[in-house]
């Protein structure tokens, strides 16, 4: 199991008109992981990650839509999807993709 992954930066600045993702979720806006995800980093690495993204696009006022995670231990990396409106936020391994 991997174990501590840290937040890459994000491809586009904060201050950019795309960056507004807050990672909020709500009931028509679940998060969600896949199984890979879960066996590779466990829940509780996948929600201390989301935890880290909640204060951080609290911080800059919203992240871009992909926001991705690295291990040293792990042979990929965690990303974390927010969809647009009616989809879900989704921790989910490159290969899920």
């Amino acid at each position: 199991m991997a174990s501590s992954p840290s937040l890459k930066p994000q491809e586009i600045p904060f201050d950019d008109p795309d960056s507004t993702n807050m990672f909020q979720p709500r009931p028509e806006k679940p998060l969600v992981a896949t199984p890979a995800a879960i066996e590779l980093y466990s829940h509780e690495t996948i929600v201390n990650c989301f935890r880290v993204l909640r204060q951080l696009a609290g911080k800059q006022n919203g992240l871009d839509y992909l926001q991705v995670f690295e291990s040293d231990t792990a042979p990929e990396n965690l990303w974390f999807i927010e969809d647009g409106e009616g989809g879900a936020i989704t921790a989910l391994l490159p290969s899920d993709y």
